[in-house]
């Protein structure tokens, strides 16, 4: 299949397929909304650190702690969500976490004091976590080749989506409810999301993939006649599964090389300072001393929305190592540019445009590529703990990074982007010597092109 990557399932020549399409989408959109509820649960506190530091008392250290918490559950979310995933299905597992979303969000908005707001923000992680292993493997398992690089890309693009909504949706707030319960709406919106989630995950099928691997073949069969696949495509995933046998465990011996390449990708994600830099963009965009901190936001979540839409129009025609190298080299000059604005190296109207390129080369590289990536490389029945390993590695990174930045920016306010700069060097180096492109390959023969 490596040849012809888009198998029989989704060829033009099928007639029967286009009347199912709807189907196929639907799956598709309600899977990658986990990405939205992912983007505005994470990128929504920023604009509420400043209440919480007023409200609370916080320190340096304590808003870094505030801010890490839901970074700490999204750690224990993503690395347990694996055997669930591989147990129950990826779409009955994101129902479950469909209820925590729901439940983080109006638990912090009513939080009555600064532990209980941890422990929601640590529910909210776990939420955060989960969907960031399984929605990509739902949509993995039920893209075509050809196309799988861009519909699993809408995932990261509605995470970024997330993000600007969180932005305009913190805006919006200020502007309408003032005084001190402002910051408790920004937060409790983000259970209307939760909640469509959760009702939408009840119309779509489960992987027929993953009901095969169960045994389930007659589901399976149905599944595939809903996506619009016909059922011979069963034959071709039952002879991948004798490869790759129900049950296997995830091991090193065995699966050493995706498992190098999800933990390589998931480090190097968070070493560019992304999220680091979302979670504290106002207080970036302040001690730069330029334009308003909210507008400059909103602006960054635009670019950043604006070039995943490139990235995902460039991932399945250039393809993931091409895009993972360019955007190293572009990320190096940016971050070494905002390093030198915070140094006083360089005039402070610098800031906004180091950025903006910097969120643009990260959009269209690291950002469209690692969801998909990490959902590709590992074979079927260890597919969502392979995912789980990589996406607990970029949850453990970037709450290190996000409780870890205060502090040093506090120390110094240009040391953090220039320790960015760096890790973007090393990983230009490592993706050049070390990963293969997977553009194209059909799931069920990847094991073969990674190996």
């Amino acid at each position: 299949m490596t040849g012809k990557p888009d198998g029989p399932a989704f060829s033009r020549e099928n007639p029967s397929v286009s009347p199912r399409r709807g189907v196929l989408a639907a799956a598709i959109g309600t899977a990658a909304l986990a990405g939205l509820l992912f983007g505005f649960d994470t990128a929504v506190i920023a604009g509420v650190t400043g209440d919480l530091t007023a409200l609370f008392a916080l320190t340096p250290e304590t808003l870094g702690i505030t801010v890490s918490a839901a970074l700490w559950g999204t750690l224990v979310g993503a690395l347990f969500a694996g055997k669930p995933g591989d147990a129950f299905g990826s779409r009955d597992s994101l129902r479950v976490l469909a209820i925590l979303y729901f439940v983080a969000g109006l638990g912090c908005a009513l939080a009555p004091g600064w532990t209980s707001f941890l422990a929601f923000r640590f529910i909210c992680g776990l939420a955060i976590g989960g969907s960031s292993v399984l929605a990509p493997v739902y949509i993995a398992e039920i893209a075509p080749p050809r196309h799988r690089g861009f519909l699993v890309g809408l995932f990261q693009l509605m995470i970024v989506t997330g993000i600007l909504v969180a932005y305009l949706s913190n805006a919006t707030i200020a502007g309408l409810v003032g005084g001190e319960t402002a910051w408790r709406w920004k937060l409790g919106v983000t259970a209307a999301p939760a909640l469509l989630f959760f009702i939408l995950l009840f119309a779509i099928p489960n992987s027929p993939r993953w009901l095969l691997a169960k045994g389930r073949r007659d589901e399976a069969g149905m599944a595939m006649a809903r996506i619009g696949a016909p059922t011979a495509e069963l034959d071709r995933i039952e002879e991948a599964l004798e490869r790759d046998p129900p049950g296997e465990k995830l091991s090193w011996h065995r699966h050493r090389r995706p498992m190098m390449l999800a933990i390589l990708i998931a480090m190097f994600n968070q070493l560019a300072g992304i999220n680091a830099v979302l979670y504290y963009l106002n207080d970036i965009f302040a001690r730069a001393g330029s334009l308003s901190p909210d507008r400059q936001a909103v602006m960054i979540g635009v670019a950043n929305l604006v070039f995943t839409l490139a990235g995902m129009a460039l991932i399945d025609r250039l393809g993931r190592k091409t895009l993972l190298l360019a955007g190293a080299a572009g990320m190096t000059l940016c971050l070494a540019a905002a390093a030198g604005v915070l140094f006083g190296a360089l005039g402070t109207g610098l800031m906004l445009p180091a950025l903006i390129g910097f969120i643009a080369f990260f959009a269209t590289s690291q950002g469209a590529v690692i969801w998909v990536y990490i959902s590709e490389i590992f074979p079927t029945p260890v597919r969502a703990r392979g995912s789980a390993l990589g996406a607990s590695t970029h949850w453990l990174m970037n709450a290190l990074i996000a409780g870890i930045f205060p502090v040093l920016v506090a120390w110094s306010p240009g040391a953090p982007f220039a320790i960015f700069a760096a890790a973007m060097v090393v990983q230009f180096v490592v993706v050049a010597a070390v990963f293969p492109e997977t553009k194209g390959v059909d799931l069920d023969e990847m094991a073969q092109r990674i190996e």
